[in-house]
């Protein structure tokens, strides 16, 4: 079986966030059949300090199925995420996380608190990343260097 990323629809809509004055990072949530939901950050859009990339796929793609549970699916985001996207992939169980960019800032998986491997997590997905980091790397740098 060939493996399919698309760490490329992410990019495109952490390239819309960043364009909408949002830091600019993207998810996107597929399974055997393709895309079930994407979204890029809009926690300054919708004044909503959860409204991260992660949250909003999670969400939208409970709403898609019925379900809370998010068992076999896999996630794809553009930057590592944050402790709080951390806990909520654990209890979505989504099965596989791939990301792009560390964030030794404010990353919750391969530094930090490492959500995962704390022994109350009841779930951990499997995990790849440097997934495309190059491309989420020079978006983030460039966002925030023009912030400056």
């Amino acid at each position: 079986m060939e493996f399919l990323s698309y760490m490329d629809i992410a990019l495109v809509e952490a390239r819309a966030a960043g364009e909408r004055g949002e830091v600019p990072v993207g998810a996107v949530i597929a399974g055997p059949d393709g895309v079930i939901s994407q979204a890029g950050n809009r926690t300054r859009e919708l004044n909503d300090p959860t409204a991260h990339a992660e949250i909003l796929v999670i969400r939208e793609a409970c709403k898609t199925l019925g379900k809370e549970r998010l068992t076999g699916l896999d996630l794809y985001v553009t930057l590592e995420p944050c402790p709080m996207c951390a806990a909520a992939i654990s209890n979505a169980r989504i099965a596989r996380l791939y990301y792009g960019a560390a964030d030794p800032k404010s990353g919750g998986i391969g530094q930090g608190p490492r959500i995962f491997s704390h022994q109350q997590c009841h779930h951990a997905p499997e995990i790849y990343d440097g997934i495309d980091a190059p491309a989420s790397e020079t978006l983030l740098k460039s966002f925030f260097a023009a912030k400056r």
